[in-house]
């Protein structure tokens, strides 16, 4: 089935002759002139054969189906993973999940995730709200291209399903709203004024600590001259927000230290660093990405993840029962991975004074991170668009999957505030960075509210040497993961007792 479109394994990898060879549908079609990209990745369907000895590495819930190398996580492995707690499920708390179209699907899918992994909470409180009009979805078929439309719809459904499922799988009481905005341009009369208008009025719409969660990202060069100035009046919304109470947290990107050129129409990317907004706003918690693997351990012995036929190489993708580890998210076989460096536009915020001074006075992003890599992504339950998409799970990744989690757990701190007769914890990054340095490296040590990612060696080769955002195979440089912060996963992933402890202890 489809990888999801612009974030496609990483456009120029996937190619449509290796995508045929795995049984895919890679969507084609240049995206529009500074195309606003979902940071979404889904793994290609790779079904275990009925007949094989091998066993699979992910077996879904019902309906079953079998991945012969992704590995998954359900919603208690990842809980138990970042020690989740039992005491806090988002009560009187909203999220509010910003995606173009939203997912025809939406609520029932939702409710099947409910009905397979919380059967015994409430029913998921959630609305869709459609700010320019309710879409119908008429025109949704396979054969469409672009971003825009009937193909920018069903391209967006799967992004808007990660959001939803597991934004509730970290508050499954809290109010979750999808935002559904089109069309998905940035830079036309139709695109992101349109969408910062909807965030506006849904600021001045839900309670005071509303927590929302972008997981979108336009290059910073897109903007071009005038990026200063337009980033400047979305800002304004951001602002309005923070002062309200509310925080806002954005996806930093699946292409490592680079972007893609809108000059040549999304298809070719910057010789050098860059970064992508709205994550690189200091108005916004960039929310970088990490892999968990969570008993079992990847044991790559060869760099290379496809046969010369196109189809998966086992001394790539094999892996060792057991282990628990987390590291910076670079998967060669795509190349996917964390979006991180340093913003042509904005200058340092205050909050960053003490972190990595050798690298100018420039925002540096990411903030935090959370698992984001698709081999042991979440597990998605889909029903929209049957034409062009199994029904079922599928195993999805990308910053998308990171963003919504630490939306959940933010909306833990403001139920843990509120019960401490304190207000909801607003701007983020001018928290956490006065707790920050507390990380620690040890897996399952819990007094720190952050996991610090160090670098990992997985196997023999190169390729399991995670220790960087430089994509596979790209001559632009990328920025270490090291001990503390640094521009791959800021200060790590929340560890979310202790971080929510941490929050709730601030006045």
């Amino acid at each position: 089935m489809s990888v999801q479109p612009d974030k496609r394994l990483r456009r120029r990898v996937l190619s449509a002759a290796v995508g045929a060879a795995l049984g895919t549908t890679v969507l084609s079609g240049a995206a529009s002139a500074g195309s606003l990209l979902p940071q979404a990745v889904q793994a290609p369907d790779a079904a275990q054969a009925a007949d094989s000895a091998a066993s699979p590495t992910c077996v879904t819930p019902t309906p079953a189906y079998k991945y012969a190398w992704y590995h998954c996580q359900t919603p208690q492995q990842m809980r138990a993973a970042f020690n989740v707690p039992e005491g806090y499920k988002g009560d009187g708390q909203t999220i509010v999940l910003v995606d173009s179209y939203g997912s025809p699907t939406a609520a029932h899918d939702l409710q099947y995730f409910h009905d397979t992994f919380f059967p015994n909470e409430p029913n998921p409180n959630f609305d869709q709200v459609y700010p320019n009009g309710k879409l119908t979805y008429d025109n949704a078929n396979c054969a469409a291209k672009g971003q825009s439309g009937p193909a920018g719809a069903e391209g967006w459904a799967g992004e808007a399903n990660l959001d939803i499922e597991w934004a509730y799988a970290v508050a499954p009481h809290a109010h979750i709203v999808l935002l559904a905005v089109p069309p998905a341009e940035t830079l036309g009369v139709q695109g992101f004024p349109n969408l910062f208008k909807a965030i506006s009025d849904a600021i001045d719409t839900y309670p005071a600590g509303t927590v929302f969660s972008m997981s979108f990202g336009v290059g910073e060069e897109t903007f071009g001259g005038a990026a200063k100035t337009q980033t400047a009046r979305f800002d304004q919304v951001f602002a309005k927000g923070l002062a309200k109470g509310d925080t806002f947290l954005s996806s930093s990107g699946d292409s490592g230290s680079t972007d893609v050129s809108k000059q040549h129409r999304d298809t070719v990317e910057y010789d050098h660093p860059s970064v992508s907004w709205p994550n690189s706003s200091p108005y916004v918690t960039s929310v970088g990405g990490t892999q968990l693997q969570y008993d079992w351990t990847w044991n790559p012995q060869s760099n290379d993840a496809w046969t010369a036929s196109g189809g998966y190489n086992p001394d790539y993708w094999q892996s060792t029962p057991g282990g628990q580890t987390e590291a910076v998210w670079n998967e060669s076989f795509g190349p996917i991975g964390t979006g991180g460096g340093v913003s042509k536009i904005y200058s340092r915020p205050g909050y960053q004074n003490n972190v990595l001074p050798d690298y100018g006075n420039h925002r540096l992003v990411p903030d935090l991170s959370f698992p984001a890599a698709v081999n042991g992504g979440p597990l998605v339950y889909t029903s929209f668009f049957p034409a062009c998409d199994r029904v079922g799970w599928h195993v999805y990744g990308g910053t998308s999957a990171a963003s919504p989690q630490v939306a959940g757990i933010v909306a833990l701190a403001n139920q843990a505030r509120k019960a401490a007769n304190k207000g909801p914890v607003g701007d983020l990054n001018s928290r956490i960075y006065r707790f920050g340095a507390q990380g620690t490296s040890t897996f399952d040590d819990w007094a720190s509210p952050f996991r610090d990612i160090v670098p990992q060696q997985y196997g023999s080769v190169a390729a399991g040497n995670l220790s960087n955002n430089q994509m596979w195979g790209d001559p632009v440089a990328g920025y270490p993961t090291t001990e503390g912060y640094d521009l791959t996963t800021g200060w790590g992933s929340p560890r979310a007792t202790a971080f929510i402890k941490a929050l709730s202890d601030q006045s």
